[in-house]
């Protein structure tokens, strides 16, 4: 059974000022599978999972500081008896059952990652800008001139739409430009992930970053795995 979906990518030339497509580039990737949505309920569950950071933490009379010395005498004093100062009994002494760090780390399989991974790359081909050569339209660390440049291929930059620009390397110029845009987001072509993906409204992609997803998530390589 064929399982391969060919996906054509109209790749805009920079050089022109017309921004016309002057050439098609096609990659195969795997088909949309009947339980899609599960699969990628499940990869975003475990991602978002990864992410999650225990920072709850209390400390134990162990960690307390201090608490070397017998407060009083074992009897005579006519109060109750006391070894340590870091006992929960005594205020600024350790916690009993208090949250504490912890990592929430969640396992899933690799080609059930990349599978989630391939299907979502089909679902946005339409909101997708493929661009010849955009690392090299930015020749300086220019936010405002990014913007200008994204507007040129009718993307809209405001901050309710979420862009996603995917490249074959980050560039120190595009790294500047987009750190402080909370709408814009980098990528590396190898480092996507599904947060990402799902998050975006419109992607603008390097033609040579789409040489390396083809490389990557092409069916071919993984035409033993039959997931229905």
């Amino acid at each position: 059974m064929n399982r391969t979906q060919k996906l054509n990518y109209s790749i805009i030339s920079s050089k022109t000022k017309n921004k016309k497509c002057n050439k098609e580039l096609t990659i195969n990737l795997a088909k949309k599978q009947k339980n899609y949505i599960y699969i990628l309920h499940q990869v975003l569950t475990q991602q978002l999972l990864n992410l999650r950071k225990g920072n709850a933490h209390t400390k134990t009379r162990n960690e307390v500081r201090g608490g070397g010395k017998k407060p009083w005498k074992q009897k005579g004093t006519g109060r109750a008896r006391a070894g340590s100062n870091r006992s929960p009994l005594w205020r600024g002494g350790g916690v009993v059952f208090g949250p504490r760090t912890k990592q929430n780390l969640s396992k899933i399989n690799r080609k059930e990652k990349q599978l989630a991974l391939r299907i979502l790359i089909e679902n946005k081909l339409r909101d997708t800008v493929a661009i010849e050569n955009f690392i090299e339209e930015l020749d300086k660390p220019s936010t405002k001139k990014l913007k200008n440049i994204l507007q040129t291929y009718n993307i809209n930059t405001r901050k309710q739409n979420n862009i996603l620009i995917i490249v074959s390397r980050k560039s120190r110029n595009l790294y500047l430009a987009t750190r402080n845009l909370k709408n814009i987001e980098l990528l590396a072509a190898n480092h996507l992930n599904i947060v990402s993906l799902l998050k975006t409204n419109q992607i603008v992609i390097d033609e040579d970053a789409l040489n390396i997803i083809n490389d990557i998530y092409n069916e071919e390589k993984y035409k033993r795995y039959n997931f229905s």
